[in-house]
């Protein structure tokens, strides 16, 4: 017997009719909104270490990791159906665990900057080179839509959050978007695109930003 987090779709198909469609894209928009409130876990930064005052904020962000990882164990051991998973997922590791422990590890490895400009840019250009992907009129801009707007959310992050000087930002930026969007493309069923989109950028970024220039750690 199987257990489900969802009420069977009602509200995705709800959201879809809305919108002018079905389920299909009710869940396809939520699965996307989901996506991109993964960013709010950037306030990570911005509170102060004892403001959960049961434990310091880092015991609480992998708390909550763990939280997302037994839930997936769940799906796998028990049958719990969990809304929004496709298919491909369902012999893997599912992209929301695999999308948390990239921001996980970026926010506790890597120096505010980066974090923020690979979060960000994950965070909203994951479901954008999706939709794009989807219409056949964006065919020609379906990866320089999403290069462009990784950049600049990796620039805020850097530059703006992060405090980094502007014009290596901008470099660096472009640098993380191409690298962002290179390892988004080829579709592997056992390889994450939210993993590679944050991580792969973010370990460029620490080795130029970092090991070679000397931003701050």
């Amino acid at each position: 017997m199987s257990f489900r987090l969802h009420r069977g779709g009602r509200f995705r198909r709800w959201l879809g009719e809305r919108l002018g469609g079905d389920l299909a894209l009710g869940d396809r928009v939520w699965r996307r909104t989901l996506h991109a409130l993964g960013a709010v876990a950037l306030v990570y930064f911005f509170l102060p270490n004892d403001f959960f005052l049961v434990a310091p904020k880092e015991y609480i962000l992998l708390a909550a990791l763990a939280a997302v990882l037994v839930l997936e164990g769940l799906r796998h051991a028990a049958g719990l159906e969990l809304p929004t998973i496709r298919p491909y997922e369902e012999g893997r590791l599912g992209s929301f665990a695999l999308f948390a422990i990239a921001i996980v590890v970026a926010i506790l490895l890597f120096p505010l900057a980066i974090a923020c400009a690979v979060v960000l840019g994950t965070a909203i250009v994951d479901p954008l080179a999706g939709e794009l992907r989807r219409d056949p009129r964006f065919r020609r801009i379906d990866a320089l839509v999403p290069f462009a707007v990784y950049s600049a959310l990796a620039l805020v992050g850097l530059s703006v959050l992060g405090s980094w000087p502007v014009l290596p930002s901008v470099g660096l930026a472009l640098v993380a978007g191409a690298i962002a969007v290179a390892v988004e493309r080829p579709k592997v069923w056992w390889i994450d695109d939210d993993l590679v989109m944050t991580l792969v950028p973010a370990l460029a970024l620490y080795a130029v930003g970092v090991l070679v220039l000397g931003y701050a750690r």
